[in-house]
């Protein structure tokens, strides 16, 4: 017997209407495909800061009337 809780209720999860086990399996992929995009927006946002550091290292730095490539 596998026990569900939901909103502080105990739900015995074999027992339950076919459609509330769809919903509760659909909320199940809701939530992990949530975390993954989270986890994904995370890599994008580090790989960001690094092309935005990347770029900066590469642009031409300015000395007096002179432009020194790096």
């Amino acid at each position: 017997m596998t026990t569900i809780t939901i909103d502080n209720t105990d739900y015995d999860y074999d027992t339950l209407p076919e459609d509330a086990k769809n919903q509760l399996r659909m909320l199940q992929f809701v939530e992990a495909e949530l975390a993954r995009l989270q986890g994904q927006a995370a890599v994008l946002q580090t790989a960001r800061v690094a092309y935005a550091k990347a770029l900066g290292d590469a642009l031409p730095k300015y000395e007096g009337d002179t432009i020194k490539i790096s």
